[in-house]
């Protein structure tokens, strides 16, 4: 299991990149050269991360990407939400079968409260916080 997938990763890398470009559009081409991933890959991410908001990007010359938001108000947890989907810890290996015990077992308690503790961790990381 990982907690933090490849795409979210190179997500918060370029972010943190291009939060660093000090209100400057970052082309592509810097981004790729920077963080050594592949172009089509990392166009895709980006794209991802300019249709929800986070990023704004410009074409034609002099064009790229830039922060949208403040790197205060980028959430760690809103990144890996937007290419993870909710963080869920606490699915149970029957999966879609019908379990009699899914509001007495103390296993799904007990990951469940390590889950809520994960995401509040989580939830307190900014992009401001990863560049200091």
């Amino acid at each position: 299991m990982k907690l933090i997938t490849r795409d979210t990763d190179y997500a918060l890398r370029a972010i943190c990149f291009i939060a660093k470009n000090k209100n400057k559009i970052t082309p592509v081409a810097r981004l790729v050269s920077e963080l050594k991933v592949p172009r089509p890959f990392l166009r895709k991410i980006l794209q991802q991360l300019n249709k929800k908001g986070v990023l704004s990007s410009y074409k034609g010359q002099g064009g790229g990407f830039e922060l949208a938001k403040r790197t205060e108000k980028i959430l760690v947890t809103d990144i890996m939400r937007i290419f993870q989907g909710p963080m869920k810890l606490n699915e149970c290996f029957l999966k879609k079968l019908a379990c009699p015990h899914t509001n007495s077992c103390p296993l799904k308690k007990k990951i469940g409260s390590i889950e809520q503790y994960v995401k509040n961790e989580l939830s307190s990381i900014t992009v401001a916080s990863l560049l200091r």
